[in-house]
């Protein structure tokens, strides 16, 4: 125990944005947590929400004493029932099976998945508890699910990806913005205060809360987003908006990717899209024509078979226009999950080294293995995406035992009825959580871990700037943190102890040292300057100055100091439309849940506010398929069939419906989504699945 403070400055639990906000106790009596029974929260005037907080930010501190948080070790016995045990029995019984499991199969029959909420202390120590303490190539994270094209396409533009080159606050000096599949009105509220003084454009199949606040609303078919970056390309060309100064002087790769544009003018678009051409037209012109402009892409344009491409296309428009490395101007993704973007830099995925290091490079190798006090040839080489990886448990060739940190797959995976099965067929299921989510109720072994308010470390917000989480309470006793979990395994594994620290600033000191050189540097970033209140964006090499807040200004990250134009082709998305599936169905998030709503389903605000799947249709496709509002549906795909009650919207496309992926059980959205695959990402393609709606003819 510790004696703490009655109040801490931190960061919201929930997306990238990372709101500022200052935690206190209230007086009561002791709750799950160990400390007050209420903690109270209250908005800072951080940068990134300036006084504001959505409902999933007020709602926080009620995660805290949910009733069902996990507060002892559970271990599933002879008769298939989890049940309590201490510590040393619950790791005692891990380590031994996975050293079974490595015996007999070996090293990759061991795998593990991390989560774009953990800390980057967290990130770091699993990817190296993963390759050294497991000595498996077979590591990834739920991550490959959010950000996983914009960062392909990113990478290979400017030879960097951080979501927003540049500070938030930048957009809100903005003459127009364009928001391709964003709808930070429901995800990330606070982030409106930025965009007030911006026209907006946004394009969203749906007439979403951000498409109603827009100057200009573009709504194309699901799946046709990449035809319609290439004709709102066209568009620039053809309407003289191309900025040849730059084009010339900054970028390479123009000529050929306006070769695949020229074919797509926005009158042959528009019978692709369902997008009027007149407003391609005229949202180029409301970009080309402000002062400061900005494209910024989210899930909608990532979340695609054809997702690299997608964001590529969009990266296109933005440095056709000139707006790229231009101070008040540029290009952003707009990462979601709350550490989506220091989750993507330290190590948690399968081809990366700390520092968003490529783990094929001798360079990275090298350096890393110095840090690790090992041999560069012991450290594995790539392993397999998120969801190959998902796909390949319990078969002859893929793991056979799966670590799971801060993921819940069995509602957030694609293909959602096979991933359940795959993780069904493990031999050893382990979940670290602090909650009996969906996926911990399938486990052999659970691990109670502590929770946002009760722990240090640090996070990375959307804009690259590194940020502290502040402990404001002791966790409930019998529950440990992640990083405690993972010295205790590596150590019963035959690792020597030092390898793992468990306190967070130690972690990050070694992280430090590790990224030191890389893409990702935060060499010269320490706790102390961070508590101090210094404004720290990666990349930062050293400890006096403020990093790298706005990127680009001077040259790209490639070695010649261009951008890239990439060269891409508008293809089918892979659940096309048929005879008997008539529909498109997309997914995406509400405002009152974040996620696999394995948090925000336990509040009861956010519980009362969206009790139940649902499934948005126009009347007159409700009408064809014998629907009213309120009458409960049966969706189904070539995937799987989930049920939803029906929300009748009249501004939604005749041709599509829309389900959020935040419930559980037979209310899984992605029971729907099926096994296609961004080649270059490993990103699914959840936007897009080809569906038949009718009644549901089962029990309430």
């Amino acid at each position: 125990m510790h004696d703490r403070v009655a109040a801490v400055p931190t960061h919201c639990p929930y997306c990238a944005l990372q709101c500022g906000t200052w935690l206190s106790r209230r007086a009561g009596g002791p709750g799950a947590s160990g400390g007050p029974q209420e903690v109270a929260v209250r908005p800072s005037d951080f940068p990134s929400n300036q006084g504001g907080l959505c409902r999933k930010g007020w709602t926080a501190p009620a995660l805290l004493s949910a009733p069902d948080r996990l507060l002892t070790p559970l271990v599933r016995g002879g008769d298939g029932q989890l049940a309590p045990a201490d510590w040393d029995t619950a790791l005692d019984t891990v380590a031994a099976r996975l050293q079974r499991v490595r015996d007999a199969h070996g090293p990759d029959a061991v795998g593990a998945f991390g989560g774009g909420g953990l800390t980057n202390e967290k990130v770091y120590l699993l990817g190296k508890f993963a390759r050294l303490a497991l000595g498996t190539s077979q590591i990834d994270y739920n991550g490959r699910f959010c950000m996983s094209s914009a960062a392909v396409a990113g990478n290979a533009a400017f030879g960097l990806d951080r979501g927003l080159p540049f500070p938030v606050t930048d957009l809100a000096k903005a003459g127009a913005v364009l928001l391709a599949g964003a709808n930070p009105a429901e995800t990330m509220p606070p982030l409106m205060r930025h965009l007030d003084g911006a026209e907006l454009i946004v394009i969203d199949p749906r007439r979403t809360r951000t498409a109603e606040r827009a100057a200009l609303h573009l709504q194309p078919a699901p799946g046709t987003d990449l035809a319609l970056a290439l004709a709102l390309l066209h568009a620039a060309v053809a309407g003289g908006h191309l900025d040849k100064p730059y084009v010339d002087e900054r970028t390479t790769g123009y000529d050929a990717a306006w070769r695949r544009a020229v074919a797509w003018w926005p009158e042959h678009a528009e019978r692709v899209t369902g997008v009027p051409a007149a407003d391609m037209y005229q949202a180029v012109r409301m970009l080309a024509e402000a002062e400061r402009a900005y494209v910024l892409t989210g899930r909608g344009v990532e979340q695609h078979s054809t997702g690299t491409d997608t964001a590529a296309a969009f990266i296109n428009l933005a440095l056709a226009l000139g707006l790229p490395g231009r101070e008040g101007s540029g290009y952003g993704c707009l990462t979601g999950q709350g550490n989506g973007q220091g989750g993507r830099e330290h190590g948690q995925k399968a081809d990366q080294l700390p520092g968003y290091r490529t783990i094929t490079a001798p360079e990275a190798r090298a350096h890393v293995a110095q840090v690790w006090g090992v041999d560069p040839a012991s450290l594995p080489g790539p392993g397999r995406s998120a969801y190959e990886l998902l796909d390949a448990l319990g078969t002859e060739t893929g793991p056979r035992a799966l670590l799971v940190f801060g993921s819940n797959p069995v509602v957030s995976a694609p293909h959602a009825a096979h991933v359940t099965e795959r993780l069904a067929a493990l031999e050893l299921l382990v979940v670290a959580d602090f909650v009996p989510s969906e996926t911990a109720r399938l486990a052999d072994v659970v691990l109670p871990v502590t929770q946002w308010a009760e722990e240090e470390g640090t996070m990375t917000s959307l804009e690259g700037r590194v940020l502290r989480r502040r402990a404001l309470l002791d966790p409930p006793p019998g529950v440990r943190s992640d990083l405690e979990v993972l010295h205790g395994l590596a150590t019963r594994l035959g690792e020597p102890g030092h390898r793992y620290p468990t306190v967070p600033r130690e972690v990050f000191d070694e992280l430090r040292a590790a990224s030191r050189g890389g893409t990702a540097d935060y060499s010269g970033i320490t706790y102390g300057r961070l508590d101090a209140g210094e404004a720290l964006y990666w990349p930062c090499p050293d400890t006096t100055g403020a990093g790298t807040p706005r990127l680009f200004l001077e040259r790209f990250a490639h070695p010649d100091g261009r951008a890239r134009f990439a060269e891409v082709e508008h293809r089918d998305p892979a659940g096309t439309t048929t005879a008997d599936r008539p529909l498109y169905a997309t997914t995406g998030r509400v405002l009152a849940h974040y996620q696999s709503g394995a948090q925000t389903r336990r509040i009861p605000e956010l519980r009362e506010a969206a009790p139940e799947p649902f499934v948005e249709v126009h009347p007159d496709t409700a009408a064809r398929a014998g629907l009213d509002d309120g009458a409960l549906a049966l969706v189904s795909s070539a995937s799987g069939r989930t049920v939803a009650r029906v929300r009748l919207d009249g501004t939604m496309r005749t041709d599509t419906v829309f389900l959020p992926f935040h419930f559980a059980g037979r209310g899984r959205a992605n029971l729907l989504t099926g096994p296609a695959l961004d080649p270059r990402s490993g990103m699914p393609g959840f936007k897009v699945s080809a569906v038949r709606i009718e009644p549901w003819a089962g029990p309430e």
